[in-house]
């Protein structure tokens, strides 16, 4: 094959034995240990260096049992008819947290399993992310899995799958990570029914980066997906949409560890090290072209991130805040859903402010800061963006309560709200309701899916679901209901910004918007919690929660007391008293001029506050 024309026959021929795929599914539907047993099967992984969840490789998904970044492995499949193929593997995450690193992995993929746990059924994630992959027109393969449980309810989740996604009975594969049940029939259905990669070998370069991480030594690892053209080693690169131009100083294929390779073709998946030590030059969701023969348009990448949640994370030490936002920069590279820019508290310092896409990805975070770039940080009480229109016509974004106009020149501030999918078994219907109406919810609709299955749909502020409505739902509904969401639009509410004071000084970073009808009872309980948390001094502090200047909320902390008598040994009871109000003197003048100061877990004990 040494003219041009065999040449692009072989090419086109390699395109046909590639296969690239997603593992989609609701959180702990099994979607590791399927892809395990996928990757024992392939002999991509040797028995030796197999461990469980071989693909999340930090510690705190193997503790928690959750996948929070989405893998991608490159695995090769001797097929019965004789041909060999390269499979492109990508695990997802399942918590509706992770749905942004899902919608990555999709641009990057022609067809999906669709995971579905026989012993619980459809959950609300499974919808979520099946739409998802439906809008990129994936090939959707379903999945039966855990059908070895006793408690697998095969034909009744077959039904749902069928009503889901109009599928036959026969196309659903029965499965189980755990047994090893069904993965050859798995590998032949991904090749048998995912449509190769399309694209032109001879085309300009265009390789869309849907990932990326930092090494220390190498600098920032882009991972691409190949639609078009080829990418050597040595060959100097453009990224697309910031115009910076690299050498190409290795390329190569994912598999547990990273394998160099000479050139790579289009449809495949790999990464590319170019020497890049700025987090700010490479963006995910870029296109990669050639400098020599550029393309004339970048590729449509995925959605952007829309976070939902905002919370300020500062440094302990106000010195750490270079260190820290370095941290920031590599973390951001790794999880392309972490937004932030610098800010500023008196009570705190310099530090940022934050956008996450829920509470546990803000969790998440903070945990990853703190093992893997060892900085300690406080985290300021969460809040959604909120939208307001002043009497002079502006339109202005809130993302801290401090950025709130004056009352009196607010026309109105809206909130963002929700649609809520909560799927459940009918006995948790009434506990439920109550939980979302109390979070000012209101129900839409109400759906049997089967007899014991019921999806029950809520509109409701976003600001009500940030902090323990996913822990109080699970807890409620003994872990069997499920839940997903996604932002409908801004409404009017009646917000109001809530002050925190010690000593009628406000502590900014426990400020926050609250709806008027829930801001003297959350008042109370910040008051409350304080009083429990905070050191006494040797003066009184008084603890008020306030809108505007009217106090709604009081708690006090009454002063340490020296025993100033204890050299009285005797004697008359008026000197006892001329020392008692020499002390209360002193302390009254103490209260006028001392501070207080505000421990940093207390910060974050105020997050747990529940209703």
């Amino acid at each position: 094959m040494s003219n041009g024309n065999g040449s692009l026959a072989y090419l086109c021929v390699l395109m046909e034995f590639i296969r690239n795929f997603c593992v989609i599914a609701h959180i702990d539907h099994g979607k590791s240990t399927l892809s395990d047993r996928l990757l024992e099967f392939t002999q991509t992984i040797s028995e030796r260096k197999m461990k469980d969840q071989a693909l999340d490789d930090m510690d705190i998904e193997r503790e928690r049992g959750i996948t929070i970044k989405s893998h991608a492995i490159q695995m090769y499949y001797a097929h019965e008819n004789g041909n060999n193929y390269t499979l492109n593997l990508i695990d997802t995450p399942g918590h509706v947290d992770f749905s942004y690193e899902v919608s990555r992995s999709i641009a990057a993929c022609e067809g999906a399993l669709l995971l579905v746990d026989a012993s619980q059924g459809i959950q609300a994630q499974t919808i979520s992310n099946l739409y998802l992959a439906l809008e990129h027109d994936l090939e959707i393969i379903p999945v039966l899995n855990k059908v070895d449980m006793e408690s697998a309810m095969i034909e009744e989740v077959s039904d749902q799958i069928i009503d889901l996604i109009g599928c036959k009975k026969e196309d659903i594969i029965h499965a189980s990570g755990k047994a090893g049940i069904g993965i050859q029939d798995i590998l032949d259905a991904a090749v048998g029914r995912i449509p190769a990669p399309k694209g032109d070998p001879e085309a300009p370069l265009q390789a869309l980066i849907f990932d990326s991480v930092f090494n220390s030594f190498r600098g920032v690892i882009a991972y691409f997906r190949i639609l078009n053209g080829k990418l050597s080693k040595g060959e100097k690169v453009r990224f697309f949409n910031t115009g910076k131009e690299y050498f190409a100083d290795e390329i190569g294929i994912l598999q547990l560890d990273q394998v160099p390779k000479k050139t790579l073709h289009a449809g495949n998946v790999g990464y590319i090290i170019t020497g890049i030590k700025e987090s700010a030059e490479i963006k995910v969701g870029d296109t990669i072209t050639s400098q020599e023969n550029p393309c004339e348009s970048g590729i449509d990448g995925f959605e952007l991130v829309k976070p939902m949640v905002f919370a300020g994370i500062y440094p302990i030490e106000n010195e750490d805040f270079e260190d820290l936002r370095d941290s920031m920069g590599k973390l951001q590279l790794n999880d392309a859903s972490l937004i932030f820019e610098p800010e500023s508290s008196i009570a705190l310092g310099f530090g940022f402010r934050c956008g996450f896409l829920g509470m546990l990805h803000l969790e998440i975070i903070q945990e990853r800061l703190s093992r893997e770039f060892d900085q300690e940080v406080i985290t300021t009480v969460p809040n959604v963006s909120y939208q307001a229109y002043t009497k002079k016509g502006e339109h202005l974004h809130i993302n801290t309560p401090n950025d709130l106009p004056d009352p009196t020149s607010l026309e109105k501030v809206e909130e963002p709200y929700i649609r809520a999918q909560i799927i459940t078994k009918p006995e948790f219907i009434g506990a439920i309701m109550k939980l979302c109406m109390d979070k000012r919810g209101m129900m839409t609709k109400q759906t049997y899916l089967t007899q014991d299955r019921v999806e029950m749909t809520f509109e409701m502020p976003l600001a009500e679901i940030v902090f323990d409505f996913y822990d109080r739902l699970k807890s409620i509904s003994r872990g069997y209901a499920s839940f997903d969401y996604q932002i409908v639009d801004f409404r009017a509410s009646d917000l109001v910004k809530l002050d925190i004071r010690l000593n009628a000084e406000p502590v900014d970073a426990l400020t926050s918007l609250v709806h008027r009808d829930k801001a003297a009872s959350f008042g109370r309980r910040i008051c409350k919690k304080l009083k429990e948390l905070l050191p006494r001094q040797q003066f009184v502090i008084a603890i008020q929660a306030s809108i505007g200047a009217k106090i709604i909320a009081r708690e006090t902390i009454s002063a340490l007391r020296k025993d100033v008598t204890a050299k009285c040994y005797g004697g008359d009871i008026t000197r006892k008293r001329k020392l008692l109000e020499k002390q209360k003197k002193g302390k009254k003048k103490m209260r006028q001029i001392g501070t207080v100061q505000v421990p940093q877990k207390t910060f974050l004990e105020v997050l747990k506050i529940t209703d």
